[in-house]
C-alpha cells in the first residue's frame, strides 16, 4: 500500500502529497520537523515530540497553525490510515509559500505535513558488533548562529558532517563544537561509559536534546548506572570503556572504534548491551 501523507488536515497519495516550490521551508530550509517511532501500532513518546516541535517554532517565531493537541491528533491519525504497526513519522511545519527574499511576513499559510513510512538507519550486522566512526571537521553550529536545540529544516551543517563520513567509509561522524568539545553526531546523541558511570555532553555543548537519549538516561538512573553530563573531549571518547549513539531511527548502537583507535576491548560493553536491551523493552510497553 502506498503512504498516505498528511498535509494540512487531508490525505494524499504519495504521489500527489505536493507543496508550493516557493514555500519558504523549500527555499530556505525555513521550518522545523520531529523524527518519530512507531512500535506495536503505538507511537512512541508523542507528547515529548510535539512538545519540542512547539519549542523549535517558539524560538524560530514560527507560528502553528494547530494547537499541541491537534498535532498529536494527526500524527496518530496519520498512522491509522498507513496501518503501520513498526515505522518511522516525519513531522514537518514549515513556514508557507511566499514571494522570493527572506522575509517571513511575506509568506502564508504554514504548511503542516506528517510522513508515516519505513526506515532503516543501519545494517543489523553493525548492533551485533559494533560500528567505527570519525571526528567530522566541520563543527556544530555555534548557538548564536543557529542553535542545534531547534530541530530546523536547514540540516546543512549536519548534511557536511555526514559526506565526510561517507568519504571516510563510515556510517556516522562525530562532531565538536567552537570550543573542541563533543558535541552530538550528524544525526544521533553521544554516550560514553568509563569506569561504570554513563557520560554524555550536555544541552549546552550545541546538541538536540534527543528523545531517546533523555529514555536512555531514565532507563540508566532506574538501573543504577551514575549518569553525568560534563564538558567531554576527543581524550575522553578514545580512553571510554564504552560508547554508543542514541537517536529515535538508530535507537541504541554501540561504537567500538573513533578515528580509527578501537573503545575499550573493540566490542560493545556491558552498559551499552543492558541499555539496549532496556530501550527495546521500554518500547514495547
Amino acid at each position: 500500500m502506498a503512504p498516505k501523507i498528511y498535509i494540512n488536515g487531508k490525505l494524499y497519495d504519495k504521489a500527489d502529497a505536493k507543496i508550493s516550490v516557493y514555500d519558504h521551508g523549500v527555499l530556505y530550509g525555513d521550518g522545523v520537523f520531529e523524527g518519530i517511532r512507531v512500535y506495536a501500532g503505538k507511537v512512541f513518546r508523542l507528547k515529548e515530540h510535539v512538545d519540542r516541535l512547539y519549542d523549535s517554532a517558539r524560538a524560530v517565531y514560527l507560528e502553528i497553525p494547530l494547537t499541541p493537541k491537534q498535532m498529536a491528533e494527526a500524527v496518530e491519525s496519520t498512522v491509522r490510515a498507513n496501518a503501520k504497526q513498526e515505522g518511522y513519522i516525519r513531522l514537518i511545519v514549515t513556514r508557507g509559500a511566499g514571494s522570493l527574499g527572506l522575509d517571513p511576513r511575506k509568506t502564508s499559510d504554514p504548511q503542516v505535513i506528517v510522513i508515516v513510512d519505513d526506515i532503516v538507519m543501519y545494517p543489523q550486522e553493525l548492533y551485533d558488533h559494533g560500528m567505527e566512526i570519525v571526528t567530522a571537521s566541520s563543527i556544530r553550529n555555534h548557538p548564536n548562529a543557529l542553535n542545534p536545540r531547534v530541530k530546523s529544516l536547514n540540516y546543512l551543517n549536519n548534511i557536511m558532517a555526514k559526506v565526510e563520513a561517507i568519504r571516510a567509509g563510515c556510517h556516522e561522524a562525530l562532531m565538536l563544537n567552537i570550543k573542541g568539545e563533543l558535541a552530538e553526531c550528524t544525526g544521533d546523541n553521544i554516550f560514553l561509559v568509563k569506569q561504570g558511570v554513563l557520560k554524555t555532553p550536555a544541552p549546552d555543548a550545541g546538541i538536540l536534546e534527543g528523545v531517546t537519549r533523555g529514555a536512555v538516561m531514565e532507563l540508566a538512573r532506574a538501573a543504577g548506572i551514575p549518569v553525568q553530563e560534563p564538558a567531554l573531549t576527543r581524550h575522553d571518547v578514545y580512553t571510554a570503556d564504552e560508547c554508543f549513539l542514541t537517536g529515535t531511527a538508530a535507537e541504541v548502537i554501540p561504537i567500538v572504534k573513533v578515528d580509527g583507535r578501537p573503545i575499550g576491548n573493540g566490542k560493545p560493553g556491558p552498559i551499552t548491551r543492558q541499555l539496549r536491551e532496556a530501550f527495546h523493552e521500554l518500547t514495547r510497553r
